[in-house]
Order: structure tokens, then sequence, then C-alpha cells
């Protein structure tokens, strides 16, 4: 098997360099630009992160193709560059700005054919660049809301089964907020279908992905003794055992093999965050809560003596493991990391206390009391300090330029909190009332929506579509902070997009993190079980 896999190494080297060569030589500014799609909607854009750079700041330097493409009324064209160049994090208004794309789409509009595969696919690239808009482009949106109504309603009978499916897959949801892995699974396919398929980019798609996906095979395993021999789950009969969905989490932000240390150490924190979630939902009194959120703020076992036998358990995984990691870093790397591993898990202690006070004093706070203590609790402050501590591009500077927390990661852990929310949430009113909610039942403190609907005396329905609209803006401000914001890790600034593309992934369905045996099972099957047929 291994001499198989080396073979399959030394085909996908060789396919790189044809692809490389490709980068930057395709003739026509869009056919440079549906390469560079390509490649990031394939997954094999981190093979190429130089190149694509490259290209796209030529293509930025250069006004003169860009104008044509806006003095043709090319929205297809205009719209592709305006989401990778706001993708990549490019913003220099004098590139392509939202107004000129606007202008574009506003005589487009009028000579709109739906009858027309080409007018189409103006539709559903404009479509997609929507939802890059930032707070104050609302022309932008509405943009975006014409060409999803019109890919709605359109005469499907006239068009390709390819472009159905394309249409298809991106009404359910938008590529900007897909998953990347669980994406680029679907698009290989897809892709393999195309009548302008790249054959070379599709070997290469599949081998990498296959390649890629025997490492997560190697890592799961490992992760899984380390779970076993942890024996957590063995002590404390009441947590909620997801070691595979924790690396499904992981990945989902840290799929590029180079990540492996930051993949292995949060699957253990995600496994760690299950743990102590329910300790403060489903275990502890409120006296043991304060006397257990004091020792990890202390770092210290001196206090912990005065609780249970599992409390004590849980905190020594969690003392131990950090302990561990942090560790291993600093003699790798020279660097010392658990002065912020251990502030992260003060802060989510601290805040997990604070909802359960709320549970144990029958209180129920208002939707803005609740968001600004549940971005915290949603645990994503403790993944995305580890992307950014257990990167190898973190230096001295780096770490002692750490900012708890900017608003970028306020952003996107609060939209990680929200899709929880409507995923975990009942939809029925009565179940509401009755308490019968699985994570209610388990003694969690009630969610965004039932805050919503008792503060505003509103339906359940009403205070869905209420979370769903402050989806929507909290992914523009987040856009927004992705393009101003600085960091010399580049890893980092893509997890804080991950973050909520995989928690949407997660949610999309329900609660697929407590319950997977339904899409989150299959998720995990395609992207780490079942290979791609070559």
């Amino acid at each position: 098997m291994k001499a198989q896999e080396e073979k399959y190494i030394r085909q996908r080297d060789k396919l790189k360099e044809e692809v490389r060569c490709l980068i930057g030589q395709q003739h026509g500014l869009v056919k440079q630009l549906e390469l560079v799609d390509a490649l990031r909607q394939l997954g094999l854009d981190y093979h190429f992160d130089s190149e694509i750079t490259n290209l796209l700041s030529y293509i930025s330097s250069s006004m003169e193709n860009i104008n044509n493409l806006i003095e043709n009324n090319n929205l297809y064209g205009s719209a592709l560059l305006f989401r990778l160049l706001r993708e990549h994090g490019i913003n220099n208004a004098s590139i392509l700005r939202v107004d000129a794309l606007i202008s574009c789409f506003k005589k487009v509009r009028e000579s709109f054919n739906p009858n027309h595969q080409y007018d189409v696919k103006e539709m559903l690239s404009l479509y997609e660049a929507s939802y890059l808009a930032m707070e104050g482009e609302e022309e932008l949106d509405e943009a975006g809301k014409f060409a999803m109504e019109h890919l709605r309603h359109l005469d499907r009978s006239l068009l390709s089964p390819q472009l159905i499916e394309e249409i298809d897959h991106a009404l359910e949801l938008p590529l900007h907020w897909r998953m990347p892995r669980l994406h680029s699974r679907w698009f290989i396919n897809a892709y393999g279908r195309q009548e302008n398929v790249n054959p070379v980019l599709l070997e290469l798609a599949k081998l990498d992905f296959n390649i890629v996906q025997c490492i997560y095979k190697t890592e799961l395993k490992e992760m899984s003794m380390w779970w076993r021999n942890l024996g957590v789950c063995d002590e404390l009969d009441f947590i909620r055992d997801r070691l595979v969905e924790n690396y499904l989490w992981a990945l989902g932000f840290t799929f590029q093999p180079k990540f492996w240390r930051s993949r292995k150490a949060i699957t253990k924190i995600n496994s760690l965050v299950t743990t102590i979630d329910d300790v403060y939902d489903v275990y502890g009194t409120l006296d043991e809560l304060e006397i257990f959120t004091n020792t990890v703020e202390d770092w210290k076992t001196d206090a912990a003596q005065q609780l249970p036998n599992c409390m004590k358990i849980c905190m020594m995984a969690l003392f131990n493991t950090m302990n561990d990691i942090a560790s291993s870093f600093l003699k790798e790397k020279g660097l010392d990391i658990l002065p912020c591993l251990k502030r992260v898990w003060v802060d989510l202690c601290k805040a997990y206390l604070i909802e359960a006070r709320w549970y144990h004093n029958r209180c129920t706070p208002t939707l803005d009391e609740y968001l600004e203590n549940a971005w915290v609790t949603i645990s994503g402050i403790c993944e995305l300090s580890a992307a950014y501590c257990l990167s190898d591009d973190l230096n001295v500077e780096a770490l002692d330029s750490l900012n708890f927390y900017p608003p970028i990661v306020q952003h996107s852990c609060m939209l990680f909190r929200l899709y929880n929310d409507l995923g975990t949430d009942t939809v029925n009113m009565s179940i509401f009332f009755k308490y019968k909610n699985a994570e209610i039942q388990r003694g969690d403190v009630l969610k965004s929506i039932q805050c919503y609907m008792k503060e505003k005396n509103v339906s359940d329905l009403a205070a869905r579509d209420y979370i769903r609209y402050l989806i929507r803006n909290y992914w523009k401000k987040l856009n927004g902070e992705n393009i101003a914001f600085s960091t010399s890790i580049e890893s980092f600034r893509k997890a804080l997009v991950d973050v909520p593309r995989t928690a949407q992934s997660f949610y999309q369905y329900g609660d697929g993190y407590g319950e997977p045996d339904g899409e989150t099972k299959d998720q995990i099957f395609l992207i780490m079980i079942e290979p791609i047929t070559l």
C-alpha cells in the first residue's frame, strides 16, 4: 500500500508542475480568472499560493483589461474578478469598485435573456459575488437578490444539466459560506461533468484529495488512541463522545497537510471543550462550578480537592493536555504559548459560569446580554487561538502582538454561535415551553431564539428569521474586517472565515454535532473515509 501511495505522490507532483505552467499563461483575463477559481474550488489552491497571489496582483495592477470587462458589460467576468479579489483580501478601490460592478449589472439587466445560458452564468456569478458584500454595500445586496430570484424562476428545460446542477448547489448555499473541503469533494465530481473540463486539473484534484484523505485517516487513528488513553469517557458517562466529529471540525479550517500540528491540537481542544461544557451544563452544582472556574483561572489543582472526582479528572485532563501542547511547541519552536492557551480557557470557563448562573437562577437574558457572553461560550476563541499560536509562521513579534480579542475574532465566533443556535433550537413552540429540547434537557441556558422570543414577544418563526438576518449582517462585518485585518499569519486569516463555514456545515440540517448520525455522518464518510475513484 505504501508503494502505491508513493506512486500517487510522484504522479501528483508531476501534474502540479504542469498546472503551475498554466497559471498566468491562459489567454484572456476571464480564462485566467476561471483557472484560479477552479483551483480554489477543487481544493488545489494551497499548492499554488504564491503563483495565484502574483497573478491576482498583476491583474490588479493593470487597469486596461479590467476596464475592458466593464466597458463591454461583461458582468460574468466582472463579478468573478470582484469575488476573487475580495476572497484574497485585495480591496484596492481603483481596481474594481462596487459601483462599477453595479453599473455593469444595471446595463446587463436591461437586456437579460433567461433563455441564454451565458446570461444565466452572469447572474450566477453576480449571485456568488454578492455574498462578499461588506456593510454599506446595499446595492450589491439588491443585485444579489435580483440574481437569486432569476435563478430560482428560470425555465430549466432550456438549460444544460450541468448548469442546473451548479444553480441548485449555489441556491442551496453560496460558495462563500461553504466548508472548503466538503465543497471540493462535490466540485471535483461536478467539474468532471463540465464540457470545458481540464483533464490535468481533474486528475490532480482526485489524486490530491485521496492523498490528503490518507493523512486524515492516519491522524484520526492517532487522535483516537489519545482519546482512549485519556480515559475521560470511562469516568464521565454523562459527556458527549464526539472524537471523530471534533476531528472533522478541526480539518474544516485546517485541511491542508502542513497544518497537522494545529489540526491535532484543535481536535484535542474540541474534545475537552465538549467535556467541560457538559460539566457546566449537566453535572456540576453552582458552588462546584465556581470552584472549577477559579481553579482554571489559577491553573493549579490545589482547590480542586474540594470537587467531585469526575470534575477533578476533567480538570487534570485539561491541564495536562494544554501543558503538553505548549511544551512540545516550546521545544520545537522556542516559543511559550501556554499563557495564551490558559487565557482562552479562563475566559471560556468564566463565560460558562455566567450561563450556569442564568440557568440556576431561572433567568432569561435579553438577546444582547446573551450574545455578549455567547460568542465566547461557543468556544471559537480556543480553536482560533490555537490556529494562531501553532502556526509555522508564528514568531516572537506575532506572539507578543496577539490581541484578545479583535473584532474579526468576535464576528467569526458570533457566526459560529448563531449557526449553532439555529441548528440546536427546537422549531415547535410547545416543545420550547415544555423544555423538551435536547440541550435544554441537559441543562443548557436558553438560546438566542428563545431570548429574542421572550424579549420581543414574537413567534419562533419570527425569531429564527431575525437570527438569519443577524447571520447575514455578521458575514458583512466579517467580510469587511477580513479586508482590513493585518496579520503576519495568513493561515489565521483564512481560519477566521472557515470557522463559520464549518459551523454552517454542522448545523445546516439540525444539530449535526450533538446528533451526528445524519448529514455529519455522510460528511465524515465523504471527506475522511471514501476515496474518489481515479
